[in-house]
């Protein structure tokens, strides 16, 4: 995998200076503003203006305590970015979602992922973004005509970022088979295999994918850790995840605890993962002492602190650097250099 200059320069901003992706995830919507518009619906203060107010001031919030310990946040353009930009540190990774979280679900629970309208990858570029991150919901044995569409949409995303030399970021996630299972180790290979084979599928040259955003081939509660009872088994199927990304890949949270994805990490890690994107652990119970704003803000600087340093500590001894898992080279082939160079980039 061998990534344009413009790629390799925004992924450096979106990791520390080792190479580890320590992202914070702020781009969640629904998890923010339904609990705020509840509170504000009883106590009878309900207006847009005060909900799209009190979302900014939140997501300000985060921002604010979590940047010091990230190499990069995750931000949606709707509320983040349009109202937290000039909070975000410039040495900061800026790493901007572009599907619409309301994206259409069918009759089967499967989700289309449809982008946010009037958003798209030209205009992550034009505000500065470092990273264009797409959520695709995906399994390889489901309705054939929605995975068409998946596909078509990430072909498309990939595409356009090549255009605009932006990383593209996948973020990928396998729904359930609608296969009813009674068997613990059919269960737990239907789990794996949905994970795999959507990474194995997306893995292709065609999409053009840059990094994978991945969730836990193995579910949560059967994850010891390294070097505890039974951990081979979890660790081979973990050991899959490189043969098949074949370029860097970190770790989701997706709603693991605190211990929960230390655990999972330790496994990751080992496996060749190159750091984490993390969210709603940090500040999740946070949220519901809202509209106590002080009250928030001590929940946020005691254990999501403490958390997130835990975690970047096991980043910092254990995690693969992300130019490790690609071609780069130290110096640049000589055939570009001089005037050749320019000629590599046309006009858009």
């Amino acid at each position: 995998m061998t990534l344009a200059l413009g790629k390799q320069w925004s992924l450096r901003r979106m990791t520390d200076k080792n190479g580890y992706f320590k992202m914070t995830s702020l781009d969640q919507r629904a998890p923010i503003e339904d609990p705020i518009k509840q509170v504000l619906s009883h106590s009878g203060l309900f207006s847009i203006d005060k909900l799209n107010q009190d979302v900014v001031s939140f997501k300000r919030l985060l921002i604010e305590t979590f940047q010091s310990r990230s190499s990069a946040m995750l931000l949606d353009p709707s509320f983040a970015v349009a109202g937290c930009l000039n909070t975000l540190d410039t040495d900061k990774g800026l790493f901007i979602s572009l599907e619409d979280p309301y994206s259409a679900k069918t009759e089967q629970g499967a989700t289309i992922t449809s982008v946010i309208p009037g958003w798209s990858v030209g205009k992550i570029k034009r505000v500065g973004g470092d990273a264009v991150k797409l959520l695709i919901w995906y399994h390889s044995t489901g309705n054939v005509q929605v995975n068409a569409q998946q596909q078509q949409l990430v072909r498309k995303v990939g595409a356009d970022c090549v255009k605009y030399d932006i990383p593209f970021v996948l973020e990928l996630l396998a729904y359930p088979s609608c296969e009813v299972l009674d068997n613990t180790a059919l269960i737990k290979q239907q789990k794996a295999d949905s994970v795999l084979l959507a990474l194995q599928e997306f893995a292709k040259e065609k999409y053009q994918v840059d990094v994978f955003m991945l969730e836990s081939p193995v579910d949560v509660k059967d994850i010891g850790g390294v070097n505890n009872t039974g951990w081979e088994e979890v660790q081979a199927i973990f050991d899959q995840i490189p043969k098949l990304a074949k370029r860097p890949w970190v770790m989701l949270s997706m709603g693991a605890d605190m211990a929960e994805f230390q655990l999972m990490m330790s496994h990751a890690y080992q496996a060749g993962c190159s750091g984490y994107l993390a969210g709603r652990a940090y500040w999740l119970d946070t949220i519901d002492a809202y509209p106590n704003w002080g009250k928030m803000q001590c929940s946020l600087n005691g254990k999501s602190l403490d958390y997130i340093d835990a975690l970047n500590k096991l980043t910092d001894e254990r995690a693969l650097p992300w130019h490790k898992c690609t071609n780069e080279e130290e110096f640049p082939d000589s055939s570009i250099l001089n005037n050749e160079f320019c000629h590599l980039y046309h006009d858009i």
